[in-house]
C-alpha cells in the first residue's frame, strides 16, 4: 500500500512514523514544505514544494499512485487540499475545506455551537467594528479572551490577565486585529474568560462516529512557570486516558460535545472525515470549549500516536470509509512527555540557519525518540528554521519517569536552542491539580 503525508513538522513526522510502522508496512510518500530529515528517512519518496498548492499535491499523489493520504497542518486544510485529493481519487484523513472551517473560522465554530444548542460554549460575540467589540468587553467587565477569527499559527489569542493587562489593552488589541486583518477574515471574536485547566482531546471522526484519544495538556507559553509569549506549543504530557486533574465524567462530556459538533456539521451538509482536536477548559461548571482544530495537535500528535495500539493504517481506512463504528481504537496506558527544543529568540525573532547537533544514538539508548520539526537538512547537516526545531518524547510507566527520560534526552541535542524544563514535572502538574481542587471547592 502507498500512503501520502502532507506537511513537514514534528506532527507530520509522528504521522509518517505511525504509518511506516503499521502492520501492513506501507510505502510512505511525503509532500513537504521543507526538507524534514526524519520524514525523508522513512519515505519511499519525499518532495519539497508548496503544501498549499492543490494541483501540485494532487499531481504528486496521482504520480505515486497513493491509496490514502493524511494531512497535518491547518493551513493546508484551509487551502482545500483534502478536496483536491478526494477529487483525484485519493481517500484523505483530514476534512475538506468546508469541514476545516471549524478551525479556520472561529466565528463559524461558535455560531455552529450556538445554532445547535451545544453545551460548553462560552458567552461570545463576533465583530467587524472595534467599538462594538469594546461594548462586549465592558459587559464582561474586561474578563475576556480576544481572538482573530482566522488562522494565526496558534499565536493570535490573547487573554486579559495573561497577555493583556486590562480591558483597555483588550480593546486596543481588537483594533490591531481589525486594522491589520490578522487571521485574514476581517473579524475579531470576543469571549468570556474561562477559569480552570486546559486540555486537548483529539478524536478520529468518520462523518458520524467519534473515537476519542487520551487527553493531553499542551504548554503554550514560552518560558518556565507559564511565562512569556504565546507559542505554537512548547511541549505536552499525557497520563493515560485522563489527566491528573480530570474526572471520567468530564472526559465523557468532552466526547459528547465533539459528537454533537459532528452531528451539527452533518446537519449543515458537511461530511467530516479526519481528526477533530477539541481544546477544552475544565471549569467549575464543567468542560467548556476553548476552540476546535481540524487536525492532530502539534505536539499532541506525538503523545497519542506513541500510545496507539490499534493499527494506524487500519484506523485511517475506517475513517475514510465511514466505518469507524466497526472498529475499537485502543491506546496503551503509559505516560508521555514531549518537550520542544526551539531556536533562541523564538517566538519573536528565532535564530534561523543555526546548526543543530543531535546525539540520536544516545537518545535512543535512553528509550526516548526525537521528531524533527521546523528544520532543514543540507548535505547531512541540520539547521534551525523559523519555528520549533526538535520534539523529544519520553514514554514510561509513570509521569515522573517519562519526564526524566525526556529531559535527559534533551541534553543530547546541541545548538542555539532552549526548552521548558518544567513540562511534566511533579511541581508543575501538582500545582495544576491543586488549582482544580480549589476551583471545584474541594
Amino acid at each position: 500500500m502507498k500512503v501520502l503525508v502532507v506537511g513537514s513538522g514534528a506532527r507530520e513526522h509522528a504521522i509518517a512514523k505511525a504509518l511506516h510502522e503499521s502492520q501492513s508496512k506501507p510505502d510512505v510518500y511525503a509532500f513537504m514544505s521543507n526538507n524534514n530529515p526524519g520524514i525523508r528517512k522513512i519515505s519511499a519518496q519525499a518532495v519539497v514544494g508548496n503544501t498549499k498548492d492543490a494541483k501540485a499535491v494532487a499531481d504528486f499523489a496521482i504520480k505515486c499512485k497513493v491509496e490514502l493520504a493524511v494531512i497535518g497542518p491547518d493551513a493546508v486544510l484551509e487551502a482545500g487540499i483534502a478536496d483536491a485529493l478526494w477529487d483525484a481519487g485519493v481517500p484523505t484523513v483530514g476534512p475538506k475545506k468546508a469541514g476545516a472551517r471549524l478551525e479556520w473560522d472561529k466565528s463559524f465554530a461558535r455560531n455552529l455551537m450556538k445554532k445547535h444548542n451545544i453545551e460548553g460554549c462560552p458567552r461570545f460575540g463576533v465583530f467587524k467594528d472595534a467599538n462594538e467589540a469594546g461594548k462586549l468587553i465592558d459587559e464582561l467587565a474586561g474578563e475576556v479572551a480576544v481572538k482573530p477569527s482566522g488562522l494565526t499559527a496558534g499565536k493570535g489569542v490573547k487573554v486579559v490577565g495573561y497577555q493583556l493587562k486590562d480591558a483597555s489593552e483588550a480593546k486596543q488589541y481588537c483594533k490591531e486585529i481589525l486594522s491589520t486583518n490578522m487571521g485574514g477574515l476581517g473579524e475579531v471574536v470576543i469571549e468570556e474568560k474561562l477559569i480552570g485547566q486546559e486540555l486537548t482531546l483529539q478524536a478520529f471522526v468518520d462523518g458520524k462516529t467519534v473515537r476519542g484519544m487520551p487527553c493531553v495538556q499542551d504548554h503554550k507559553l514560552a518560558f518556565e512557570g507559564d511565562k512569556g509569549l504565546m507559542t505554537g506549543g512548547m511541549g505536552s504530557y499525557s497520563t493515560g486516558k485522563l489527566l491528573p486533574f480530570m474526572k471520567q465524567n468530564e472526559y465523557d462530556k468532552c466526547i459528547e460535545i465533539i459528537e454533537k459538533v459532528v452531528a451539527a456539521l452533518a446537519a449543515e451538509g458537511i461530511d467530516y472525515r479526519g481528526i477533530i482536536y477539541g481544546q477544552f477548559m475544565i471549569t467549575k461548571e464543567g468542560p467548556k470549549v476553548v476552540e476546535f482544530n481540524a487536525r492532530f495537535g502539534d505536539p499532541e500528535a506525538i503523545n497519542v500516536l506513541a500510545l496507539l495500539e490499534t493499527d494506524f493504517v487500519d484506523v485511517c481506512m475506517h475513517v475514510v470509509n465511514g466505518t469507524l463504528s466497526e472498529r475499537n481504537v485502543v491506546f496503551s496506558e503509559y505516560c508521555t512527555v514531549v518537550k520542544y527544543l526551539v531556536p533562541e529568540g523564538y517566538p519573536e525573532k528565532p535564530a534561523k540557519g543555526e546548526v543543530i547537533s543531535i546525539g540520536e544514538k544516545s537518545i535512543n539508548r535512553l528509550g526516548a525518540e526525537i521528531y524533527f520539526a521546523s528544520v532543514d537538512e543540507k548535505d547531512g547537516v541540520v539547521y534551525t528554521g523559523t519555528s520549533r526545531a526538535i520534539g523529544v518524547l519520553g514514554v514510561e510507566d509513570s509521569l515522573e519517569k517519562a519526564e526524566r527520560t525526556c529531559e535527559h534526552a534533551c541534553s543530547f541535542v546541541k545548538g542555539k536552542l532552549y526548552h521548558r524544563r518544567d513540562i511534566g514535572t511533579k511541581t508543575l502538574v501538582g500545582a495544576r491539580v491543586e488549582q482544580m481542587r480549589k476551583i471545584r471547592g474541594g
